[in-house]
């Protein structure tokens, strides 16, 4: 598969067949009431915005690509459940909007795009987007909803955390061993990408490579998205297939040398050939890991004085709290709307077989 395909698969598992789909700012779609029957064809109704059989079944298909002609009505239908969910989830964001006066400049949208187009062709980029059934219009519509799903978050939660000196200073205090390096070492981060589907998938955008030669491009894909200044930490959390890590960042923390050298060759020489601030591919076994040398820290003790280490305490508190936030806002967010799940119920009441 080229590494196009994998990237505008991203792009358009990320907006989760917004085209497909009346924008909620806009509210074209018609309020089910309970006098209103609901067609095999309505899978969700979101505080009577209806999302649709055929909006799941494309974002499905944008999704999963090849893969889905291949895969069980089990698997299948586990996932449409999963993609379901997440438009649901992203359909109440964008009804918030309004409310909120969150908007999406023109400008943010067309940079987007000229993303999406990056090194491809413009044979290529009209080929995939008829392949996918999508207009040029559609995906920038699209790109919008994602952008602005975002952004409700960002005013939500990212923008409303503060960090004080104090908690800097108690979180040092109550942690200062953590702080007296016994051994040098080097604090890395990562990105990883498997060649199989990984059932306990965390990352932002649900991409999951799911063959060798998706994986392969998928890497590749990250590289240039960090060769052209992406920040690593976003990267990670939006791509890494590990479930570890991938919701800090990629963050490891701080590896002792010793560990280091009992690593395989290649992980170990893409940290100690590296230099901070660079990243390296890294493959073996059809799965490749993109390492980041975040610092070298020789043996000692560090206190607050010293560069840096206030700053990645606050950025590391930070990170927990909105991580903590922000699942906690999407839950609320939930609960607060009325959802009826259709599909769900249909699928209960069938024994899991196919609607």
């Amino acid at each position: 598969m080229p590494r196009h395909f994998i990237l505008l698969s991203t792009l358009f598992a990320l907006t989760l067949t917004a085209a497909c789909r009346p924008n909620p700012a806009k509210s074209a779609a018609t309020p089910a009431t309970s006098a209103t029957p609901v067609s095999a064809d309505t899978w969700a109704v979101v505080d009577g915005r209806s999302i649709s059989r055929d909006a799941v079944e494309k974002a499905y298909r944008r999704m999963e690509g090849n893969a889905a002609a291949s895969a069980s009505d089990e698997e299948a239908l586990t996932a449409k459940l999963s993609l379901l969910n997440e438009l649901i989830v992203q359909d109440i964001l964008l009804a918030r909007a309004p409310q909120l006066k969150v908007t999406v400049p023109d400008s943010e949208i067309d940079a987007a795009f000229a993303e999406a187009k990056k090194n491809i062709s413009d044979d290529a980029f009209q080929q995939e987007l008829s392949r996918r059934q999508l207009t040029p219009a559609e995906l920038r519509e699209a790109l919008a909803r994602e952008l602005l799903a975002e952004k409700v978050i960002r005013q939500e939660v990212g923008s409303k955390i503060v960090v004080t000196d104090q908690e800097v200073t108690d979180f040092y205090n109550a942690n200062r061993a953590q702080f007296n390096v016994p051994e040098e070492g080097y604090h890395i981060a990562q990105i990883v990408v498997t060649p199989v589907r990984d059932p306990q998938l965390a990352n932002r955008t649900g991409d999951d490579a799911a063959t060798p030669q998706a994986a392969a491009t998928k890497a590749q894909m990250l590289m240039e998205r960090l060769k052209t200044g992406a920040p690593f930490g976003d990267v990670a959390m939006d791509y890494s297939e590990d479930p570890e890590s991938a919701p800090r960042g990629g963050d490891l923390g701080l590896v002792p040398l010793s560990r280091l050298k009992q690593a395989p060759p290649q992980l170990r020489d893409a940290v100690l050939k590296g230099t901070p601030g660079s990243a390296r591919l890294v493959s073996g076994g059809g799965a490749y890991t993109i390492v980041l040398v975040v610092s070298h820290e020789p043996a000692g003790q560090r206190d607050l004085s010293m560069p840096g280490v206030r700053e990645r305490i606050s950025e590391s508190i930070k990170a927990r709290r909105e991580q903590l936030l922000r699942g906690a806002y999407l839950t609320a967010a939930r609960s607060d709307a009325k959802v009826e799940n259709y599909l769900a119920r249909r699928l209960v009441e069938s024994q899991g077989k196919k609607p």
